[in-house]
């Protein structure tokens, strides 16, 4: 087959594939999205945090949560990853995401899976990536709970749209109940939910502030070692804030006032 013939053909297929969220450069001049409304996205932005992840993956496993298409699963094995397993609750990103990787050549394993069921992988990653997902899921906080408690060995890369107030403020650890101004600070970590639509997206759920973010991150006890971008949070693990997460069981008061099992 020609090239001109190739390339035709690999367009067609990259229609037939399409809509594509991620614009991911299959060679030849051809591309997934270029017509973007954020422009060559994710690679615009996965430039201005790329350098936060190091450049050597040699010897080091990868999970990308909510993968999509592929770009940054990509990435990864580009630098040398051995191992990157990419998963979507969505079985259209996920053809996108095997015929861009067979399309480039490189060998990358793909699971439709929840962020909700990650406990299944019984598995740990030197590095997990969860870019553009909290957003979209209806219960944020359960799936960070479950991240950090299943999968994240070492590093946890971790991105959300953001609107609002981007400061970070010191706050008490504690306020008397009385207390309703602290409320009032736009500062204050602030998730917003949105019952309809946003930007003709209805999984757009959520949208945290930048404060909301980081403090959700350390809730779910992740130590934040860095902030390359204002919406991108390179984390490591460290102890979980709260007695209780999501992940751990359910415990009901006894008539005595002690607690049972459940």
């Amino acid at each position: 087959m020609s090239q001109e013939k190739h390339l035709a053909s690999l367009r067609e297929a990259v229609a037939a594939l399409g809509p594509w969220f991620h614009n991911i450069d299959l060679g030849g001049g051809v591309m997934t999205a270029p017509e973007h409304f954020l422009g060559d996205y994710p690679a615009v932005k996965w430039r201005r945090f790329s350098d936060a992840i190091p450049a050597d993956l040699s010897g080091r496993t990868v999970l990308d949560i909510g993968c999509n298409a592929g770009f940054h699963s990509l990435q990864m094995k580009a630098r040398g990853a051995a191992r990157v397993l990419g998963i979507d609750a969505d079985p259209d990103y996920l053809r996108q995401a095997r015929f861009a990787a067979d399309t480039i050549g490189v060998e990358i394993e793909f699971a439709e899976m929840s962020v909700y069921d990650v406990a299944a992988l019984r598995e740990q990653f030197d590095i997990v990536l969860f870019l553009g997902v909290l957003y979209h899921l209806r219960h944020p906080l359960l799936a960070l709970d479950l991240i950090r408690e299943h999968v994240v060995r070492d590093l946890f890369v971790c991105q959300s749209m953001q609107r609002g107030d981007p400061r970070e403020e010191p706050l008490e650890k504690d306020y008397p109940f009385s207390e309703r101004a602290v409320f009032e600070r736009p500062s204050f970590p602030r998730l917003s939910f949105i019952e309809h639509g946003y930007s003709g997206d209805p999984t757009n759920w959520w949208v945290p502030n930048r404060a909301c973010t980081a403090a959700m991150l350390r809730s779910a006890g992740f130590r934040i070692e860095a902030n390359p971008e204002e919406e991108v949070f390179v984390c490591r693990l460290t102890q979980a804030s709260a007695a209780c997460g999501a992940v751990y069981p359910a415990r009901a008061r006894s008539k005595d006032g002690g607690h049972f099992a459940a």
